[in-house]
């Protein structure tokens, strides 16, 4: 649904004369009685119309992610979704320099493909490349755009290591996380609309302060929560997809103990500000989570273990034979 079709309902709602005709002009003492009486009808309507069409659009929207089975509100259609991320993912490989180091590519490219190969995507046009950058990062688009920066690579030591983090970002691919974020910041800005007519009578000092308080509300106490959620959940879809792959999914919790451990000190804001589970949590959550990984891994059909060691971050030395794992 279109990001105003809420509101334009909305709007046609509120007309108190058919055909948007105003009738006759009554007096201004009982234009004041009349605007006082039906202000709460005007609200009821409202309210009432946004719950009619809420409850119309989850009927619509709802499915249940792969893997983990959780119910979840995507109103944004999927073809939609894979045409952004064709369009940002092109935006930023124009945009950031590729990476030059050959056997980086490689492995980002094997691992990657490995993991595509368990995901049962096969609509997806999977891409793996890797962006020149010292920052640490990675993300999968939608349609299985993939891109790591060079940053990251080094904390994965090995091809384990980056199975973790490449898993994770595609399960977001996987469960649609960019199209449940789109659809909770447009009822966000849906219900924000409603509540600006709801108050439209109300002096201004009144009303910054209840829209101001409906926005903390939204964002601290769902939006950043429901992102927490999309981690959480992406983890733990990645941790069986790697373990799939034929990668020890033992390696998960190392990683991001590693990768905490390489912050800055401070680094970390409060976990209910941040859009992100702390890394102390991550590594627990899936350290739980290792016995039915573990299952999943021994019944892979190729096992890799903890794969090529990577061990420098220059053109020339990268990898090392494989690490002694769990076979």
């Amino acid at each position: 649904m279109r990001k105003g079709t809420l509101l334009s309902w909305l709007k046609l709602s509120s007309n108190l004369a058919p055909n948007g005709s105003e009738g006759p002009r009554p007096s201004s003492d009982e234009t004041g009685r009349r605007t006082s009486a039906t202000r709460p009808i005007r609200m009821g309507r409202a309210v009432l119309g946004f719950g009619i069409v809420g409850a119309c659009l989850v009927c619509w929207g709802c499915r249940s992610t792969p893997v983990s089975g959780r119910q979840q509100l995507v109103l944004v259609p999927e073809a939609q979704e894979m045409e952004m991320g064709v369009t940002a993912y092109k935006e930023v490989l124009d945009k950031e320099p590729a990476s030059k180091n050959a056997k980086y590519v490689e492995l980002v490219k094997r691992v990657g493909t490995r993991i595509a190969a368990v995901a049962k995507r096969d609509d997806f046009q999977w891409e793996f490349n890797v962006i020149q950058s010292e920052t640490q990062n990675a993300f999968c688009l939608p349609g299985g755009k993939v891109a790591i920066y060079e940053g990251i690579i080094p904390v994965c030591e090995s091809e384990a290591g980056l199975a973790v983090v490449m898993s994770h970002e595609i399960a977001h691919a996987l469960a649609r996380h960019g199209g449940e974020r789109v659809t909770q910041q447009n009822i966000k800005n849906a219900g924000g609309k409603l509540a600006e007519y709801v108050l439209k009578d109300q002096d201004d000092s009144k009303k910054k302060i209840a829209l101001a308080a409906y926005g903390a509300a939204s964002e601290y106490g769902v939006i950043l929560p429901f992102s927490r959620t999309h981690e959480s959940e992406a983890d733990q879809i990645g941790l069986k997809l790697m373990a799939e792959a034929g990668y020890d999914p033992s390696e998960a919790p190392k990683f991001w103990e590693r990768f905490s451990a390489a912050k800055p000190a401070g680094q970390e804001q409060p976990e209910w500000l941040s859009t992100h589970p702390s890394d102390a949590r991550r590594a627990t959550e899936l350290r739980a989570a290792l016995p039915e990984a573990i299952k999943i891994y021994d019944g892979a059909k190729n096992k890799f273990g903890l794969g090529d060691r990577i061990v420098a971050l220059d053109s020339t030395n990268v990898t090392e034979p494989p690490l002694t794992a769990r076979r």
